[in-house]
């Protein structure tokens, strides 16, 4: 033990890997600031480097870049309203709303310092957990992942607004919506409508980057001007740090959570921010400023998205069984460096595993230091106005989306979910349930097939005592509504005038349209295949028609702005030019079919600034090549292959 910690501290010590690390936060920095990028494309990037580097300076190097992805991806989120990462979700659900009332440096000090505390706490985690978590990752069986997985879901229902219905309804959308592609339980592709491009499913990028990227971003543009009102940036820094301080414990509950998100495989970080996001909905008294700009919202999530990178590596490291898609690209890492993880990796390579815990803890002090220094200078982005900065947003996040399958049918999705995120904001249905529940679909999926196929009878499994652990865990939200309800049965007299209009909302008909033709399609798939999708449509089902009487009798609820009130809802102009905004857009990815990315770009770009920025003639042309130049540049460094379009290819 004392060889193994003073070798490791020689070879953590050493200028050369020392020198590797900090270009591993200098990417993870970098592209953690490009929407949607995430981790995924930070490892992406550095694998092509580290064949000529040895296994220390390599893993340095990318866990330096893990370590601060989703440190400085709080930018976007809480700036613009455009996610980082799927994991930066509820960081846009309330910082960005923070910005919008002019205290965009309290969010983001905020984040920074939680972010800090909570990689601290997971490469703390990782160092005890290391010889103490093998005997309680192999305790668990399926039905205690099932139930975790389903504890995640029932989050969704108290996830923004006083509706748990439509929350519940939301998450199972989003359930479905992960069904779509290849069952685990049987050899048949469900809801691919004999497309190609869905018989591998829908990527988790593209769903967060349309359902809250372009969501914000059109939403912005209707409403005009900046992003954020000018705000003293000391006081707000100052009252960030506070903030932190002040809720301390929900520092260490966020932090512990993404720990034990990362601990289980196939859960990850957009897991671990949601479920921890969804513990302060869930266990606060007073609930009415979530989605508003809560800072709750904020210190929470911030502080697990760090730790569930050090989780993360647990099954990876111990068990070779990776956590994540990036530290998926560490075991593959490892093992072209002959080093295969496991038990025996604790004791014949333990000086790797204590500088790869250094890496993380110093990686996460100067990610935050370098954030905390620039934030005064990124934060002036919020007085600029907005039709300045959408088409570099927008063009980052289509090659954002691009990258995942390269198939045009990706633009597409982007499109069809940017559309039903605004829709689902400006008529009242919370975002975050749907991106929950599509991100544990599948976990679920698979957990709930095993458990019911290695137990013939439920009580063989509900007995167990995981099981009734985490079952209490559960329920104890909902019987704690009941209870409230029955010490607090009456209501407040409303007035025949105030009472929200006796009408059925168009989206509530098109969620119990989804809901049905999803049962009715459900019915004719392979067993096992049908076990999931069948459950969740019936339940969508029901919830949506008991939505639609509720409407019916006046007590559907007013149709507001996400998370907002009445008065908050976007007014009939705002919603006619949002319109127009996707239309543009919509316009934007059919010219990228017919004349390639590169010429659609340009001249969409162009068309924008002139248009609906008013730039003159020679910054309009300026910007549309830079924009290009850095679409290029990007696409090289990722390598991913620019469409040319279809009236291109035709001509050559």
């Amino acid at each position: 033990m004392t060889e193994a910690l003073s070798a490791a501290v020689a070879l953590f010590l050493d200028p050369g890997r020392l020198l590797m690390m900090l270009l591993g936060v200098g990417v993870g920095l970098v592209v953690g600031i490009l929407p949607g990028m995430g981790g995924i494309v930070t490892v992406a990037i550095l694998l092509p480097f580290i064949t000529r580097l040895d296994p220390f300076a390599s893993l340095a190097m990318i866990t330096g870049a893990l370590a601060v992805v989703h440190t400085s991806d709080t930018i976007t989120s809480v700036l613009i309203g455009a996610p980082g990462s799927a994991a930066s979700v509820p960081t846009v659900l309330e910082g960005y709303p923070m910005a919008r009332q002019g205290q965009a440096a309290r969010a983001l000090s905020a984040a920074y310092l939680s972010s800090l505390i909570g990689g601290l706490i997971g490469a703390l985690g990782l160092t005890l957990s290391i010889p103490i978590a093998r005997p309680l990752v192999l305790s668990f069986g399926s039905p205690e992942l099932f139930m975790l997985t389903a504890l995640g879901v029932s989050f969704a229902g108290s996830l923004l607004g006083k509706e748990p219905r439509k929350g519940l309804t939301a998450g199972l959308l989003g359930l479905l919506l992960g069904a779509v592609g290849p069952s685990p339980a049987a050899a048949e592709v469900r809801f691919a409508f004999n497309q190609v491009y869905l018989t591998d499913g829908l990527d988790l990028a593209i769903v967060a980057l349309g359902a809250f990227g372009v969501t914000e971003v059109v939403g912005l543009l209707a409403q005009g001007g900046a992003v954020a009102q000018r705000t003293d940036l000391g006081r707000g820094w100052a009252q960030g740090l506070r903030d932190v301080i002040q809720h301390r414990w929900l520092v260490l509950r966020g932090s512990l959570i993404g720990m034990w998100a990362g601990v289980l495989p196939a859960l990850g970080a957009t897991a671990g921010t949601l479920m921890a996001y969804g513990h302060v909905v869930t266990s606060s008294r007073d609930r009415s400023r979530f989605g508003k700009g809560d800072i709750r919202g904020i210190i929470a999530p911030e502080a697990a998205n760090n730790a569930v990178e050090a989780g993360d590596l647990v099954p990876t490291l111990l068990f070779s069984v990776p956590g994540s898609a990036p530290t998926a690209m560490i075991l593959g890492a490892l093992l072209a460096y002959g080093i295969v993880p496991g038990p025996r990796i604790v004791t014949e390579h333990l000086d790797l595993i204590y500088t790869i815990v250094w890496s993380f803890a110093a990686a996460n002090f100067i990610g935050a230091a370098f954030m905390f220094a620039a934030s005064p200078l990124l934060a002036r982005l919020t007085y600029v106005s907005f039709n300045r900065l959408a088409p570099g947003i927008i063009l980052a996040m289509v090659l954002a989306a691009f990258q995942e399958k390269q198939h045009y049918g990706d633009l597409l999705t982007l499109l069809a979910l940017g559309i039903l995120g605004y829709v689902m904001k400006a008529s009242g249905w919370p975002r975050a349930p749907l991106l929950i529940g599509f991100v544990l679909a599948g976990p679920l999926e698979r957990y709930y097939w095993l458990t019911i196929n290695l137990y013939l009878h439920p009580a063989d499994w509900l007995i167990r005592p995981g099981v009734i652990v985490i079952g209490l865990l559960l329920i104890a939200p909902f019987v704690a509504g009941a209870i409230k309800a029955i010490r607090y049965p009456t209501a407040p007299e409303v007035s025949p005038a105030e009472r929200p209009p006796r009408r059925v909302a168009p989206f509530s008909l098109f969620l119990l349209g989804v809901f049905a033709y999803a049962w009715w399609t459900a019915r004719t798939f392979l067993p096992g295949a049908e076990l999931m999708p069948l459950s969740v449509a019936i339940g969508g089902t029901l919830l949506c028609a008991v939505q639609i009487v509720q409407e019916m009798r006046g007590r559907g609820g007013p149709i507001a702005a996400e998370g907002g009130t009445e008065e908050e809802a976007p007014s009939g102009e705002v919603v006619r030019r949002a319109a127009g905004y996707l239309a543009g857009l919509a316009g934007y990815i059919v010219s990228v079919w017919l004349v390639g990315i590169r010429l659609a770009s340009g001249l969409w770009v162009l068309g924008f600034l002139l248009l609906v920025a008013r730039q003159r003639w020679p910054a309009a042309l300026l910007y549309a090549a830079a924009a290009v130049a850095g679409l290029e540049l990007l696409s090289g460094i990722l390598g991913v292959r620019l469409p040319r379009g279809e009236l291109l290819t035709l001509l050559r």
